[in-house]
């Protein structure tokens, strides 16, 4: 706990939004009490910065089209799931796009997987980086539509990895066609060692393959998402049934 003297010091430096992300932290001191103290420091730093940066961070959520746009790490609930809470506090601070590691969520129908999908679209947002989420079978109408009406595909698929952070929920809900096949590679191509892409799926690792067509998209495709990886798994407690059952916010 920061002394009232260092406070009233780092007041009079003019960082009086750092002495309340403190205080906001104190107040909330048994939820960070599994933290070390560079990773409580590293949360610390991350509001304050957030908080100097609210309104363009603001802006950059709203246009990343999050499904849950409320959604937030430290709103997650964790009790009787697999979710790892030090885990997704670490990918908040979002240290993965020092490597451009990509993020796999997986977990049952109803697991949640979208809301922390979201939670850590919103922890980009708010680090600055551009972020823009899709549902597979919207963004592959998207594309798809593109084609059939003469539109430039080669551009459509710039814009998809010219974005920071890309996160695909329903991944392979649908088998994708050969041509979907196509799109998928040139994305992940451009996105390659550059950016990181979140996914969130049903379906394990080892069932993407045949979903893909199983053939050299498919190698090609996985070889580009999976081996720099962070896997998320959410498990699988339904979350929709208990949301409903107990009515919790």
């Amino acid at each position: 706990m920061i002394n009232d003297e260092t406070k009233r010091k780092l007041r009079e430096l003019g960082l009086d939004d750092f002495v309340e992300v403190l205080n906001d932290q104190e107040k909330n001191d048994d939820y960070y009490t599994s933290l070390s103290f560079s990773d409580r420091l590293d949360l610390v730093v991350d509001d304050f910065y957030n908080r100097k940066n609210a309104t363009r961070s603001k802006r950059l959520i709203n246009s990343a089209k999050l499904r849950y746009p409320a959604a937030d790490v430290t709103t997650i609930y964790y009790e009787g799931r697999e979710l790892d809470r030090n885990q997704l506090l670490e990918l908040s601070t979002c240290n993965y796009f020092k490597n451009n590691r990509n993020i796999i969520i997986n977990g049952f129908t109803g697991s949640g997987k979208s809301f922390v999908a979201c939670a850590l679209g919103k922890a980009a947002c708010k680090h600055l980086y551009r972020t823009r989420y899709f549902r597979m079978p919207e963004l592959m109408e998207m594309l798809n539509l593109t084609g059939q009406t003469g539109g430039s595909i080669s551009r459509a698929v710039t814009r998809l990895s010219n974005y920071n952070l890309l996160i695909v929920d329903e991944w392979l809900l649908d088998i994708p066609s050969e041509t979907e096949q196509k799109y998928l590679l040139e994305i992940f191509e451009k996105r390659y060692d550059l950016w990181p892409t979140i996914l969130c799926t049903q379906y394990k690792i080892s069932e993407w393959h045949p979903r893909l067509g199983s053939g050299v998209f498919a190698d090609a495709i996985m070889d580009r998402i999976v081996h720099n990886a962070v896997i998320v798994s959410s498990g699988k407690y339904n979350m929709r049934e208990f949301l409903a059952k107990d009515n919790i916010c």
